[in-house]
């Protein structure tokens, strides 16, 4: 009779399946899971998708758990950081920027599970993830208007914007592809779209001198 894995050889096939997971969305631009693909890419029986995760579904949810939990936690330790509001707001665009050029994929994944799961589920992502996202917002504009800094927006068109600036460059290769003869988006093509969007962001967030 065959012995359950270890503990620790558990957590390495999960997370062998959640890297395959990733590197098929982030290569073929596609949220679409084929199970003969992950197994292909993982070097693992597909069969261990239900073991650890119970279905597709439940990858796809640890997989948005893994990228989205770094956005929040990262951003949750820069809001108690002591430097100012509006430079912090610099580093966190530039880290989702950095975020979505390493997973492209994130947004659609993360409308597609809110869309497709049962309700409690839609819920709990929104309460693990996109509310505190929203909560951390409010505080660095509200810090920022009491310091004089930022004029009074909107916390919730403010998340919008930053998530749609990263979200659509990066999930538009084929747009890159046909209109500008480029392939792939380089590390120097990110750098440079966080300079541009930090330089048409800030300004509107900016209070203008009187």
């Amino acid at each position: 009779m065959n012995e359950a894995p270890t503990h620790d050889g558990e957590l390495n096939a999960r997370d062998q399946l959640i890297d395959a997971a990733s590197q098929i969305m982030r290569d073929g631009d596609t949220v679409d899971l084929s199970l003969s693909e992950l197994s292909l890419r993982s070097g693992l029986n597909s069969a261990l998708v239900k073991y650890y995760f119970g279905n597709k579904q439940g990858l796809m949810l640890a997989l948005l758990e893994r990228d989205m939990r770094n956005i929040v936690n990262s951003l949750d330790a820069l809001v108690a950081k002591d430097f100012p509001p509006d430079e912090k707001l610099r580093v966190h665009i530039r880290a989702v920027i950095g975020t979505y050029f390493r997973f492209p994929y994130l947004n659609r994944l993360l409308m597609r599970m809110v869309r497709d799961a049962s309700p409690e589920v839609s819920r709990k992502i929104a309460d693990d993830y996109l509310l505190p996202i929203s909560h951390a917002y409010s505080k660095l504009i509200d810090e920022g208007v009491k310091k004089g800094l930022f004029r009074p927006i909107d916390p919730q068109l403010f998340y919008f914007t930053v998530t749609g600036a990263a979200d659509r460059f990066f999930s538009a290769r084929l747009v890159l592809h046909h209109c500008y003869g480029q392939s792939e988006v380089t590390e120097q093509m990110r750098d440079d779209y966080a300079d541009h969007t930090l330089d048409i962001i800030m300004p509107g967030l900016l209070k203008r001198p009187d």
